[in-house]
C-alpha cells in the first residue's frame, strides 16, 4: 500500500519502516525458518519470490506492512539491516455490515529470537493500530492466530480482542476489536505516535 511508502512511525522500542526491497534478503533468511513458516502460515519463498511479494506489499491497495526496527540498534547503528527485528501487516476488506467501511486483519512477527521477550511486538502493533485508524476508515480489527500460539494470543487479548471463532479443521483462533471510542482512548493511552517522514535511502 502506497499510504505508508514516505512514513516512519516511532515509539519507545520499536521504529517501524516501509518495507523495501533492500529489506527482503534478511527478511528471506528469516522466513527459511520452518518454524517462523508455520507461526505465520506462510509458503516457503525463492529469494526472487520474496523480492515479488515485496513489490505487491508496496503496489496492492489491500495491504499494509512495515519491518520493525529496534529503536536501540537503529539509534546507535543507523543501519536498519542490523536493526531489523520483524515486521507488522494489516490485510485489509470491506466490512460485510458497513461496506464503506473496512475490516483489518492484523499480524505481528518478531523473527529475531534474541528480540523476543521485550516488548517489541506489543509497542510495534499499537504503533500500527493508531496509524491505520488514523488514515483509513476502519470499523474493526482482527487477528487470525494458531490454536497453539499461546504468546500471541495472550498478545492480542491484551489489546481487548476477543475470540469470535475458533476452527480446529484449520488450526486457528479468530480475535476481533471494534473501533469504538473507549477503545481509541485506551490506545491513546497505551503509545504515542510520532509519524515522520521516510526517505528510501
Amino acid at each position: 500500500m502506497r499510504l505508508n511508502e514516505h512514513t516512519k512511525l516511532s515509539g519507545q522500542r520499536v521504529v517501524l519502516v516501509p518495507y523495501e526491497a533492500r529489506h527482503v534478503p534478511k527478511y528471506h533468511e528469516w522466513m527459511s525458518s520452518p518454524t517462523l513458516r508455520s507461526l505465520t502460515a506462510s509458503d516457503e519463498l525463492t529469494l526472487e519470490e520474496e523480492y515479488e511479494m515485496q513489490r505487491s506489499w508496496r503496489e496492492d491497495t489491500d495491504k499494509l506492512t512495515f519491518i520493525v526496527l529496534c529503536a536501540e540498534t537503529y539509534e546507535k547503528t543507523n543501519d536498519e539491516i542490523a536493526a531489523m527485528v520483524g515486521d507488522t501487516n494489516l490485510f485489509v476488506r470491506h466490512d460485510d455490515d458497513e461496506p464503506q467501511k473496512y475490516v483489518a486483519e492484523a499480524e505481528i512477527m518478531i523473527a529475531s529470537a534474541a528480540a523476543r521477550g521485550k516488548g517489541y511486538g506489543r509497542e510495534a502493533m499499537l504503533l500500527m493500530f493508531k496509524y491505520a485508524q488514523q488514515h483509513l476508515p476502519l470499523r474493526k480489527f482482527e487477528a487470525k492466530i494458531d490454536i497453539d500460539n499461546a504468546v500471541s494470543l495472550r498478545l492480542f487479548e491484551s489489546f481487548q480482542f476477543k475470540e469470535v471463532r475458533r476452527v480446529e479443521v484449520f488450526h486457528e483462533v479468530t480475535l476481533e476489536r471494534l473501533i469504538t471510542d473507549d477503545w481509541l482512548s485506551w490506545l491513546n493511552t497505551q503509545v504515542q505516535l510520532r509519524a515522520e517522514e521516510y526517505v528510501n535511502a
